[in-house]
């Protein structure tokens, strides 16, 4: 090494160019951080040979030596560092010694920890899968003075990053796995041959996120309480204040269940992540769900008091309690229609065909608690004894303003009764017509809310089953870039 200059580069003439030679080695893939850029901490060993002709020897003067091992400072070096790295820092982790053959070529394997930057895409995380390039380049020659290329063995050119299926550890990694790792060189034609970053060595690592953990964690808990969100319409339709308060727990739920798992969401503004899009549509059907339970409270509590139904072929009572009925296959009772006869017509004027007795029997058969007060046969008292003397006849009929003043006050009092009962019942019924509004409204929910939640929740997987890794590294480019033995 007598009068060896490790800062000359080994070209016999100026106009030489020295062949470099890269080869990568993956022995580790430690860890990956998916925030706005890629940070991936990997370890790889670089291969690095090229020659020198400073450094040749014949074996045969120096008692049959083949290899000779230096330090690396003593020689000199191409300075290939990563371009692409995110700490900064450029030197390798050991500086071991260099494998001089007697031909001159030089072999340098120094083994490093490489934290590489790329920009990442979160759109479907967690079912994504990430390009993260590791870009080596020659920090201090230009292409008029190395030539990087890619290494060749047994006339192969080797490229792809090579995996010892002995010394590698990234399968233990429980977050990712790789799916490609091919290498190519490139020549960047905006930078001029004259500047370093002319040419460049890339190394590619096409990496899938393994999901099982997000799956299990976040996504699986989030659908089991959003169901429990949908039991609530198996309540009746009049329990809105329990279902409002089961759902407004599941609300709850999910909003601390939120908070919980914010820190395992990508921080970033570029894309939402498909995990984050579904935890707000649960959200969302959430919401849509209490709403409904208030909705559904409003309408089952309504009466006629308060509200008015219309009534005709195509209103509303029709359609909540005709049409929907039939088409949603629930079992709702027709309400018969009320009605009632007024007896007081009898005592203003004496034109009527028919008795008061007989008015009172049609407001029986509408009102069945009413036959108590007008079943002739089964009531005693003064009302039946006047009118077994006055019987049926015609002349009674004609005119009730000549009966004595006690049958017409009993009169009255009856058309009362039957005025009033009449009115309860019209109460009643309008009540239970709201009532079973209220459950074809609650049915026709359920089943909007039912499709919304299975469909945007196949819809989204969906979204995440098509984003696959592709089958080859590069779009048209049929070469798998892999060894034949893979």
């Amino acid at each position: 090494m007598q009068g060896y200059n490790p800062h000359l580069r080994p070209a016999e003439h100026d106009s030489d160019v020295v062949n470099v030679s890269l080869k990568l080695t993956l022995t580790n893939l430690i860890s990956l951080v998916s925030t706005g850029l890629c940070d991936g901490v990997w370890q790889p060993l670089p291969l690095q040979q090229w020659c020198d002709y400073r450094l040749r020897w014949d074996p045969r003067d120096y008692g049959g030596l083949w290899v000779l091992r230096v330090p690396s400072t003593m020689v000199w070096q191409p300075d290939i560092v990563l371009e692409n790295n995110v700490d900064g820092v450029f030197e390798v982790a050991l500086y071991c010694n260099v494998l001089v053959s007697p031909d001159g070529c030089v072999y340098w394997l120094p083994p490093a920890i490489f934290r590489s930057s790329c920009p990442v895409s979160v759109t479907y995380f967690p079912f994504d899968w990430q390009n993260c390039s590791l870009i080596f380049q020659s920090q201090t020659y230009s292409t008029n003075e190395i030539n990087l290329q890619l290494s060749q063995e047994d006339g192969q050119t080797i490229e792809w990053i090579f995996i010892d299926p002995e010394a590698f550890t990234g399968n233990q990694n429980g977050e990712w796995a790789i799916r490609h790792r091919p290498a190519k060189m490139l020549l960047d034609e905006t930078a001029p041959a004259e500047e370093a970053g002319h040419q460049k060595v890339v190394f590619y690592l096409l990496i899938q996120r393994k999901p099982l953990f997000y799956v299990i964690n976040i996504i699986a808990p989030c659908v089991l309480i959003s169901s429990v969100a949908i039991l609530i319409y198996f309540l009746p339709a009049k329990a809105g204040g329990q279902k409002c308060t089961v759902a407004i727990n599941v609300l709850l739920a999910q909003t601390v269940f939120l908070f919980l798992v914010a820190k395992k969401v990508p921080e970033t503004s570029q894309a939402v992540p498909l995990i984050s899009k579904y935890l707000t549509f649960l959200l969302v059907v959430t919401i849509l769900i209490v709403v409904n339970a208030v909705v559904v409270l409003n309408v089952s509590l309504r009466s006629p008091h308060t509200h008015s139904m219309a009534r005709g072929p195509c209103t509303s009572l029709q359609v909540f309690l005709r049409l929907l009925p039939q088409l949603l296959r629930m079992h709702v009772r027709p309400l018969a229609p009320v009605a009632v006869q007024d007896a007081r017509p009898w005592l203003q004027n004496g034109s009527s065909s028919g008795c008061p007795i007989t008015a009172g029997e049609e407001v029986a058969l509408c009102l069945p608690r009413s036959e108590l007060l007008f079943r002739q046969h089964q009531h005693n008292g003064l009302v039946r004894a006047a009118l077994e003397k006055l019987g049926k006849s015609p002349e009674w009929c004609g005119s009730l303003k000549q009966a004595a003043p006690a049958i017409q006050a009993c009169v009255e009092a009856c058309n009362l009764i039957a005025r009033a009962r009449h009115q309860q019942t019209h109460f009643d019924s309008g009540n239970k017509e709201w009532f079973l509004v209220g459950r074809v409204l609650d049915r026709v929910c359920f089943l909007a809310m039912l499709s919304l939640f299975v469909c945007g929740t196949a819809g989204i997987f969906l979204m995440a089953h098509y984003n696959r890794v592709p089958s080859l590294p590069f779009p048209g480019d049929p070469r798998s870039y892999l060894p034949s033995s893979d």
